[in-house]
């Protein structure tokens, strides 16, 4: 493993295993020894490695925008809002299919 990890090792006292193992599985869990064996299990391009660092540093900055506006009173706001099904028109049979409902072209006529 890494360098600055250090080995996990634990003694057993009168014979209680469970209690060492629980020990055991505790200090490999906050040395990181576990997350670095599943980090290096499958090899991740330094490019992907480097876009996931950034997604993630934009949905952490996202959120604190967000948290910072309901603080200030907007409770209108959501996270990480999906975007809207555009709802589809059922087709007849009379309609022909080169005609589109101008709504699709972001334009508004008054009816």
């Amino acid at each position: 493993m890494s360098k600055g990890k250090k080995l996990v090792s634990v003694k057993v006292i009168k014979g209680d295993i469970n209690r060492a193992l629980k020990k055991f599985k505790r200090g490999v869990m906050e040395s990181g020894h576990l997350q670095e064996l599943r980090e290096r299990q499958y090899y991740t391009k330094p490019k992907t490695v480097r876009r996931k660092k950034k997604l993630q540093a934009i949905r952490e900055q996202q959120k604190e925008t967000i948290l910072a506006k309901i603080e200030d009173g907007n409770t209108k706001l959501r996270f990480y809002t999906k975007k809207k099904k555009s709802k589809h028109q059922k087709s007849n049979k009379n309609t022909k299919k080169s005609e589109k409902p101008i709504e699709n072209y972001g334009l508004k006529l008054n009816r």
